[in-house]
């Protein structure tokens, strides 16, 4: 569920590569509608605020594996919209899941949960382990945790096999809202002329671990397959970065010359210094590595940004 955001759509065209039997669901797309063209056909609209339409979906096909990936999923947005972050995330997780009951089927639940659901984490404690406290800093933090917990009881309770992915950062092409994605966006419309040669960027002092989507898509597909239900597993990158460090790499793949400006509207009211997760247990269950680094996941995301002005300018002229 989510087949038309950023992770869904990874997730749709390996499963429908692979001769799986599929169907995605989308109500509010958060990539572009030629990144999912090649399988809308497959996919049906379903808002999963709504009970009915949920039971529907999952009534007509019911599926053997369930990605639950419908979210708002945006923690910015959450301090703005926080009734709308919860609604989404939480009303709808417990949709699904009475959905499921209601169908009497017995389907793996993947669920879709945040590294955000840590909060700020104390130095002595990264790489932060699955047992940490759970303190979130924002509305879609406490969302996630709230989602995480309805998945776990509806295990406890009813026996559906629920695995939860605590996923830190991931990035990659069609990925937007992101600081990779807004800097490489930003860097391939200066090339492109459309914005003076002005980097704007936000906190750069703070450290993320980077996940490619296409190293998180497999680490989804290995827990529905090896996952333990009520079990929560964290899915990091192995390493950290500093923001600032991914700003000097995407300025020095730039095409043009770039310089760099803080903007102050793109400071959070408040955000980790860390983020890095320890993604041991995922490892020991799964066997999962990462494959793709992150020189390459920039050169990807440069390339799609490049590609995806060229046919907007096409379509234009």
């Amino acid at each position: 569920m989510g087949a038309t955001g950023f992770v869904g759509s990874y997730l749709m065209e390996r499963a429908i590569a692979e001769g799986h039997e599929v169907l995605g669901t989308s109500y509010n797309p958060t990539i572009e509608p030629r990144d999912w063209a090649a399988f809308q056909d497959r996919v049906v609209r379903c808002d999963i605020r709504y009970r009915e339409q949920t039971s529907q979906v999952i009534e007509s096909f019911r599926p053997d594996v369930v990605y639950l990936l419908s979210a708002q999923s945006y923690p910015a947005l959450s301090w703005t919209a926080p009734a709308e972050t919860l609604d989404t995330n939480v009303v709808g997780t417990t949709n699904v899941f009475e959905s499921i009951r209601a169908a009497g089927i017995d389907p793996v639940v993947v669920v879709a949960c945040s590294s955000a659901q840590y909060g700020e984490v104390a130095a002595e404690d990264i790489p932060v382990k699955e047992s940490h406290p759970l303190r979130p800093l924002h509305p879609y933090g406490i969302s996630k945790v709230a989602t995480e917990m309805l998945a776990l009881q509806y295990w406890a309770n009813w026996r559906i096999r629920s695995v939860c992915a605590r996923i830190f950062n991931t990035t990659g092409a069609r990925k937007s809202g992101d600081v990779c994605a807004d800097l490489t966006q930003r860097v391939a419309r200066i090339e492109a002329g459309q914005i003076a040669p002005v980097l704007k960027v936000g906190n750069q002092d703070t450290w993320r671990a980077i996940t490619d989507v296409r190293d998180l898509a497999t680490a989804l597909e290995l827990l529905a397959a090896k996952g333990e239900p009520g079990e929560v597993y964290n899915i990091s990158g192995a390493r950290t970065y500093q923001i600032r460090d991914i700003v000097e790499r995407v300025v020095g793949a730039a095409r043009v010359p770039v310089s760099v400006e803080t903007d102050q509207a793109l400071l959070r009211p408040s955000d980790e210094k860390v983020i890095f997760g320890d993604s041991s247990r995922l490892v020991e269950r799964t066997g999962w590595s990462q494959q793709v680094g992150l020189d390459e996941t920039l050169a990807d995301m440069l390339a799609y940004w490049r590609r995806t002005l060229g046919v907007a300018q096409e379509q234009a002229s």
